[in-house]
């Protein structure tokens, strides 16, 4: 297992500024994901460490070594493509194979290696098919065991789910987790999909216009998001402007408590982000941050309910229920855990 380490690297493509001074370290083991919105940086991020584009400034380390300038196939990475590159004229092994005979590894070893790989993706009975026999799901799985059997330092994954339909995109999750974990290998992994990310991920780096926003492990980049943008970027949320004072958050909405409470000296504006999911619904108040409302439009989403909330101070809420009921314009309240009121100072 080898780290991999980025120290501020940028790069522009003309007038653009594809990364600006990005650093991040991914420790040994563990699966990072970068996610972010279409054009903020992370595919060029992706593809820096794999080779395939040469950084303006900055350096990239695999283990101790400095791979900035190495050639891609030098590197100890192994990539697999939004597209999966599978060769069509070759039949799954063959596929496979191929990054170990471009290696010039003993047929012996090939053989031995693939059987072994195919056998673990649960698609040895299918080794003598062509590509395009096989669903979309038996192609990713052929692609990600190309990659595996090379034995990478590290694996490279660029949003190698966004073919699927939605059954087979949460099967592999858990595959792509088990492997990586099986393995012990440090991945870097591209998506736009939070849930993607939020699932699979022991750490997550949210990117902005060609830099880092926030980094950390999913749950803590969730619950407490440190801008505006992470906030929204990560799921739905609710977002009051207010006023610190003390211990106390004043919005139009009310005064709210949060836990830990701001530093007393802190004082001023801030941004107050409160998940759907953090609501509680009852009827009657609650001691703290409890406020009256009713149900103004309910969506059934099977498991879960979505409600808008307009609240008797003025504005509304969104507010997710488990094992919903109909609501539909009822009088209520809601109230919030002040450990779930997360207090944003950053207005970017």
């Amino acid at each position: 297992m080898s780290a991999v380490r980025i120290d501020n690297l940028s790069k522009r493509f003309g007038a653009t500024a594809a990364l600006s001074g990005v650093s991040i370290e991914i420790p040994s083991g563990e699966i990072c994901f970068l996610l972010g919105p279409s054009g903020c940086g992370k595919t060029t991020l992706l593809r820096s460490v794999a080779g395939f584009v040469e950084p303006d400034e900055g350096r990239i380390f695999i283990g101790d070594a400095d791979i900035t300038r190495t050639p891609p196939h030098e590197r100890g990475a192994a990539m697999m493509f939004q597209s999966y590159a599978l060769w069509p004229h070759l039949t799954v092994e063959r596929n496979v194979a191929f990054g170990l005979e471009e290696k010039k590894v003993p047929r012996a070893e090939i053989k031995k290696r693939v059987d072994a790989i195919l056998e673990t993706m649960r698609i040895k009975p299918m080794a003598t098919r062509r590509i395009h026999e096989l669903s979309g799901g038996q192609q990713q799985r052929v692609a990600l065991a190309r990659a595996l059997v090379v034995q990478p330092r590290c694996l490279l994954l660029d949003e190698p789910l966004s073919n699927l339909d939605s059954r087979l995109r949460v099967e592999m999750r858990g595959e792509i987790r088990r492997l990586c974990k099986d393995f012990g290998l440090t991945a870097l992994y591209v998506s736009h999909d939070q849930k993607e990310a939020l699932a699979i991920g022991d750490r997550v780096a949210v990117m902005e216009a060609g830099s880092i926003r926030q980094v950390g492990a999913p749950l803590e980049v969730y619950r407490k998001p440190q801008s505006r943008f992470v906030a929204e970027f990560l799921g739905e949320t609710n977002l009051l402007e207010g006023r610190a004072s003390g211990a106390t958050i004043t919005t139009v909405a009310g005064s709210f408590e949060t836990a830990p409470a701001l530093d007393p000296s802190a004082g001023g504006d801030v941004l107050l982000s409160i998940r759907p999911e953090a609501w509680r619904l009852a009827s009657a108040p609650a001691p703290v941050n409890s406020f009256p409302g009713r149900i103004l439009e309910t969506m059934y989403l099977g498991e879960m309910a979505r409600h808008r909330i307009g609240l008797d101070a003025g504005p509304e809420m969104i507010v997710f229920e488990l094992n919903p009921r109909p609501r539909n314009g009822s009088v209520l309240y809601i109230h919030v855990d002040p450990a779930d009121v997360v207090p944003i100072t950053k207005r970017t």
